[in-house]
């Protein structure tokens, strides 16, 4: 249990004021699976979790059930909760679904952001950029993911929000899952750009660049070669169909 120990990397008395443990153990492996140092597929146990934070299982049940409403555990019945690993096909939905969501945020978010919230994300931004900088991709990956919260937060629609932090942390897991090539950050010119379009109110620039920043991540995922799963029969398909 080792190398989830130092995945999660954390202790129950860092949580801050207002926070309860079951909060505390969700944030953290939130974080975790948004950095992907808890990569798709890994075994979530809740004796080794409960010992990592301290807590009840019944505290770690509970974390793990809310993360699971939000699709990046997978609770099997009398098996334990894994990190999920989406298939081809759900990735596809998934990624279908974050567009839809982007754009009627970011329409929002053009009529709704404040300056301050605005000013809040460019801090962000640069937050995102220096970790990039200093090759810390799972600390850049979950700030670029914190942005697209934000931006979630600017439309002011709370179950817009919902969705999107979900969608957010599911893209999270088709990245670790699909992506090819290296870990290069496409984001540093466009969350900027977006910003600055949402900024001057200029709403169909802001959709253009926002449909232009999708297009660039999922360009980077594989999503059209079926040998990506983890199914050993569906690797080695074309030697089943000959031997048929």
């Amino acid at each position: 249990m080792a190398s989830l120990k130092n995945s999660v990397n954390t202790n129950i008395k860092t949580k801050v004021a207002g926070q309860t443990q079951d909060d505390v153990v969700y944030c953290h492996i939130f974080d975790a699976i948004l950095e992907q140092r808890l990569p798709p597929a890994t075994k979530l146990n809740e004796e080794a979790l409960g010992e990592i934070f301290g807590v009840s299982r019944t505290i770690i049940r509970r974390a793990l059930l809310r993360l699971s409403l939000e699709k990046v555990v997978d609770i099997r019945p009398n098996r334990g909760a894994i990190v999920s690993a989406p298939t081809v096909d759900e990735a596809k939905q998934i990624f279908k679904a974050r567009e839809v969501m982007e754009l009627a945020i970011t329409e929002l978010a053009v009529n709704n952001a404040t300056p301050a919230q605005i000013a809040e994300c460019r801090k962000l931004v640069a937050k995102e950029n220096k970790a990039f900088a200093v090759n810390d991709y799972g600390s850049g990956l979950r700030l670029s993911g914190e942005f697209h919260i934000k931006l979630a937060e600017m439309a002011d629609n709370a179950p817009l929000l919902t969705f999107q932090r979900s969608l957010v942390s599911q893209t999270s897991l088709l990245i670790a899952q699909y992506e090819t090539g290296s870990h290069s950050n496409c984001s540093l010119d466009e969350h900027t750009g977006l910003l600055d379009a949402i900024e001057s109110g200029d709403e169909q620039q802001a959709l253009n660049l926002m449909k232009e920043h999708l297009d660039h991540i999922r360009s980077k995922l594989n999503l059209d070669n079926a040998t990506t799963s983890n199914d050993l029969h569906v690797v080695f398909s074309d030697l089943l169909k000959a031997k048929s």
